[in-house]
């Protein structure tokens, strides 16, 4: 139902227990001949062309074999919720992947050693279902529930709450809860942090109002900016490696891509996959992940409920190079210069 991934461990929610895996994924090479052409060349009969053995002995050879193999070890598993209806609903590594926080339908937050899981710290965060976390740098936690509120813990220590719905944009007379929270680099600051966030309505309406995004200072918790992302229900949030893009999915398939620094809106392709999005992952932007993209500035992967994966590319943009700014200013000073010396002789 949720997963998180710390290098080759993985951490999967299934139900009210949190399972711990370790994968290896090996290449596998290989060319594969075909007997085909050969058991053809063999068949007597009147239907049988005398081209066709040569032709299928040809395409046997060139037959490869290829394919990626992932071996699963099980390692540890533990429960984590403990309501009448158990069930863990969201899984978080910290930022070196010696912890491990989930959180569930009981409102605890449990943090788990890796790979022993065993359990360092449980504290009551919400009253009701918890419905998404994110662990910071310093080890800060940032919970949302469905009591409305959004919290920041230093352990079991509550920090602040977060208060949007105090001075946004909407009405108080529709309430809205956090449906997703995630931390994010400031590009071209190795120490700048930004905590991100989705607020949609409480409550479904005949005409559903708009669903917002919300970027807050990761020091003081304070709302920087915060831009309507739409009338569809957000149902997932993630964010780019350095903290340029944001990918949200949406509970109606839709699938976009903003850009962090202005919450604008990059990319939008409608219903994707025509069910509840349910997770949406950056291409990692170091390794071999620039060269899998190519010309593209970003590459979002989509999982929904339709049991699809789908790859979103986001083109790169075109930008005027500084050189060229600078040679077309100086062009326009020198043709203003010539059209003053021609109107006034003497001019200069």
């Amino acid at each position: 139902m949720n997963l998180a991934l710390a290098g080759d461990i993985l951490a999967a929610g299934q139900d009210a227990h949190c399972q711990l895996l370790h994968f290896q994924a090996h290449q596998q090479k290989g060319n594969k001949a075909e007997k085909a052409g050969k058991t053809g060349s063999k068949e007597q009969g009147p239907r049988q062309r005398k081209g066709a053995a040569p032709a299928e002995k040809k395409c046997g050879v060139e037959t490869q074999q290829e394919g990626l193999e992932v071996r699963i070890e099980n390692l540890q598993v533990v429960q984590t919720d403990f309501s009448p209806d158990p069930l863990q609903k969201v899984v978080c590594f910290n930022h070196d992947n010696t912890l491990l926080a989930t959180g569930g339908t009981d409102g605890y937050i449990r943090v788990w050693k890796v790979p022993s899981l065993e359990k360092v710290l449980e504290f009551k965060a919400h009253e009701g279902e918890i419905e998404d976390l994110a662990l910071g740098p310093d080890d800060k936690l940032v919970t949302v529930g469905w009591d409305l509120k959004a919290s920041v813990w230093q352990k079991d220590q509550l920090v602040t709450q977060l208060h949007w719905q105090e001075n946004g944009p909407t009405f108080s007379s529709t309430p809205y809860r956090y449906q997703a929270c995630r931390f994010g680099q400031v590009p071209d600051q190795p120490a700048g942090l930004r905590l991100f966030t989705v607020q949609i309505p409480h409550k479904r309406l005949r005409q559903p109002p708009p669903c917002y995004l919300t970027a807050w200072d990761g020091s003081n918790f304070l709302p920087l900016r915060t831009k309507s992302c739409g009338h569809e229900v957000i149902s997932c949030l993630n964010v780019s490696e350095s903290g340029t893009f944001l990918g949200l999915g949406t509970v109606t398939g839709s699938v976009a891509i903003y850009i962090a620094f202005s919450l604008q809106c990059l990319y939008y392709m409608r219903e994707s996959h025509g069910i509840v999005v349910t997770d949406v992952a950056f291409l990692p932007e170091k390794g071999r992940g620039p060269e899998l993209l190519g010309s593209h500035e970003t590459a979002l992967f989509s999982v929904a409920v339709d049991s699809r994966c789908q790859l979103h590319l986001l083109p790169s943009r075109r930008s005027v190079p500084v050189w060229l700014l600078l040679l077309v200013c100086v062009g326009l000073i020198v043709v203003t210069i010539l059209l003053l010396q021609s109107a006034f002789p003497g001019f200069l």
